[in-house]
């Protein structure tokens, strides 16, 4: 007998959100042709790569920008999200006149394999008919990435302008140039590291024990027994997102201040603004987002470590490469701080790549990459336009 669904669990974002993982518009999402081998030695198929693009395709095929997206981003990069319908994540820097300027590229976002807004992950239906849920395969960065190398076969892309981005998203870009060392003129990594630190790997577990220890997770089977485990996915997101501000900024835009009242309570309310400011965040989050992908997704991070493949020696990923790369650390990030892109640096150094380095004084901390600053602008918007005013690329 079925259990009945909860009231609870009908909320209309969430159910836009599955649409999106099981309805994908013919348009914007790509099988592959081919099963997709992943480092684990499973293989997944069939695959569905779900993406949003932006601009014109020049007729030489050469003005073409990828995005990688973040942790808890998507496809979504400058078009309102239908889960939830709020602006895409980076239309700040995506968009005519804008330093990712879609009247001059063509601007491609696509949403990784086990994410949860239209790609293959966890809550696709798999061979047996329902959801994957855990039978879904462990999947890494350098899975992700070669999935989305081969949706690029498919769309005809041979050769990027640039490939873009922060956080997860420069973890997959600087996977992309190690795993296709010809495949982007240029490759810019915001806010990221070439490995996972064991502070990150840390923070993820306690993330993901939330998720599991919440009993309406079922193991991963919460898709059949028609549950959420949203208080779970809730506290991992509130955990997370004190890693994504500085001490600095936490300080001047909450202090000690209290929320809606003028003195303490002594009750276990939300009685300091910052944590009425979290329990948002954990609230809002679980409408457009799914648990399980949450789990894999935070996996793959804690798995990167690309010096790993090449004996240790980071150099060695990029011998030889003809790519131009950007790093941009800013100095206030804790969650990858600038250290890690020096160490970046220096590897690409040591391996005669064109590399230059931006370390961005603030005290905003890791969620800086998202926010609209002109010295952060003019250095993104430097480096992806020299090669395109060089080519004749209009703006």
């Amino acid at each position: 007998m079925q259990k009945p669904v909860r009231a609870e669990l009908v909320e209309a974002p969430y159910f836009r959100l599955v649409q999106a993982q099981n309805m994908q518009d013919p348009a914007t999402a790509l099988t592959l042709p081919d099963p997709l081998p992943l480092d684990s030695g499973a293989t997944l198929s069939p695959v569905t790569i779900a993406y949003e693009r932006y601009g014109q395709l020049s007729p030489e095929r050469d003005n073409a920008v990828l995005i990688f997206h973040a942790l808890t981003g998507d496809q979504y990069v400058a078009s309102p999200h239908p889960a939830t319908g709020k602006p895409g994540w980076w239309d700040r820097m995506v968009g005519p006149d804008k330093p990712i300027d879609t009247d001059r590229y063509y601007v491609i976002c696509a949403n990784v394999i086990g994410g949860c807004m239209g790609s293959t992950g966890p809550a696709s239906i798999g061979p047996e008919g329902k959801p994957y849920g855990q039978n879904f395969p462990v999947v890494t960065i350098h899975d992700m990435v070669r999935a989305i190398g081969r949706l690029l076969d498919t769309l005809g892309i041979e050769r990027l302008h640039a490939a873009v981005g922060g956080s997860m998203g420069g973890m997959q870009a600087l996977a992309f140039a190690s795993q296709f060392p010809t495949r982007a003129e240029r490759v810019l990594v915001l806010a990221s590291a070439a490995r996972q630190s064991a502070q990150n790997i840390a923070f993820h577990e306690v993330g993901r024990q939330a998720v599991m220890a919440d009993p309406e997770w079922h193991q991963g089977r919460y898709y059949e027994e028609g549950t959420r485990p949203t208080k779970g996915l809730a506290v991992a997101r509130m955990t997370a997102h004190v890693t994504y501000l500085s001490e600095q900024a936490l300080h001047r835009k909450f202090g000690r201040n209290l929320q809606n009242r003028e003195q303490l309570g002594f009750k276990f309310d939300a009685e300091f603004q910052i944590e009425s400011y979290l329990r948002h965040q954990g609230m809002t989050f679980v409408d457009r987002f799914d648990a399980n992908s949450y789990l894999y997704m935070t996996r793959a991070m804690d798995y990167f470590d690309i010096a790993a493949d090449y004996d240790g020696r980071l150099a060695n990923a990029f011998k030889g490469s003809k790519t131009r790369f950007c790093l941009v650390s800013f100095s206030s990030d804790w969650l990858f701080p600038t250290e890690e892109s020096r160490a970046i640096v220096h590897a690409l150094n040591a391996a005669a790549a064109s590399v230059s380095f931006v370390d961005v004084e603030t005290d905003r901390g890791h969620f800086y990459f998202l926010l609209e600053e002109p010295e952060f602008f003019r250095a993104i918007d430097g480096f992806i336009s020299a090669a395109a005013r060089a080519r004749g690329l209009a703006r």
